[in-house]
């Protein structure tokens, strides 16, 4: 019994197209999500992978169709069928292509609007004159990632990112801490303050699906709040030098107690050498305030130096 091609086709079709919703969402070639807007990044790359393979088995399943089918016979050396074209099917190929994309165009726009891309993010100490000014003054941050709305009653967490030749600087102004590293509580909006020292940085975490240009001169702001606890990598996304690649650090994504006694164990420390100096430029020095460590540690003092003067002085005198 033969079986008519148009059962055969849609057969086919109904195969391939299952195959497709199942792998699109079975890929496993995304990291773990760790935070709501990753899911709607997730979406539209399912949304990618469904459509790329079933565009794949179908153009690999007509080429291997046509090598088994049309293949040369033994012996048959005649030529082939001499066909130039078929505009319907040039007209179909040239449609679907397109449709694909402003479909896809079309999700991701709003993908994008709905994480804040579209507006610069605020922060809430930003004064109304400030918010009121053109979008493309300096003064207006850009970011991208979920606004905090003021509605829940959820204060963000604010923290100031330093990107520089080759590290990842974190400081939280509520508390003063300064880290090298991003410690978060769960399910707590955060805004990070995005800016570079030297050279264009790019601050991203694979597992939030969020990243942020870190520009000289410019600040910017990437805000997300982050619902699975964990630990995982930032990177630099930019090529920012001979050590780009070893420019690196860790987000800590923990539970408000985990998170309160991460505070609470850096702020003593802090607070302690608040007041001290770390570095200082001997270009500004006198030659008494540039010595003056070192004669303490080799223990002189002013009584020491008032008894060898005089001696001094006398000596020079007996040559005269």
């Amino acid at each position: 019994m033969k079986i008519p091609s148009n059962i055969i086709t849609l057969l086919v079709g109904i195969v391939i197209t299952l195959i497709s919703l199942w792998y699109g969402q079975n890929h496993g070639l995304m990291p773990v999500a760790a935070s709501y807007d990753a899911t709607q990044v997730d979406g539209i790359f399912n949304f990618m992978m469904t459509i790329a393979t079933g565009l794949f088995l179908l153009v690999e399943g007509v080429l291997v169709f046509c090598l088994i089918k049309f293949r040369r016979r033994p012996g048959d050396q005649t030529d082939g069928p001499p066909i130039e074209g078929n505009v319907p099917l040039e007209i179909l190929w040239t449609a679907i292509p397109t449709v694909i994309v402003f479909i896809l165009a079309l999700y991701s726009f709003e993908v994008y609007n709905n994480m804040g891309g579209l507006d610069p993010i605020i922060s809430r100490d930003t004064p109304p004159q400030q918010i009121a000014m053109d979008s493309h003054n300096s003064d207006i941050a850009l970011g991208i990632g979920t606004s905090v709305d003021e509605t829940s009653g959820i204060s963000p967490l604010i923290v100031d990112v330093q990107g520089m030749q080759y590290a990842w600087i974190f400081t939280y102004p509520e508390t003063g801490i300064v880290a090298g590293e991003l410690h978060v509580p769960k399910n707590r909006p955060v805004q990070l303050r995005i800016a570079a020292t030297d050279v264009l940085h790019a601050f991203w975490v694979p597992q939030l699906r969020l990243k942020q240009d870190a520009i000289p001169g410019r600040d910017a702001m990437l805000a997300f709040t982050a619902n699975l606890e964990g630990n995982y990598p930032i990177v630099c996304a930019e090529l920012c030098g001979a050590y780009h690649g070893g420019m690196k650090s860790t987000l800590f994504v923990e539970d408000e107690e985990t998170y309160a006694q991460w505070v609470e164990a850096n702020k003593p420390v802090q607070e302690a050498n608040l007041g001290e100096t770390v570095a200082v430029n001997p270009k500004n020095l006198s030659d008494g305030q540039f010595l003056s460590p070192y004669a303490q540690e080799m223990g002189i003092t002013a009584d020491s130096l008032a008894q060898v003067q005089p001696k001094a002085h006398h000596s020079h005198l007996g040559h005269f």
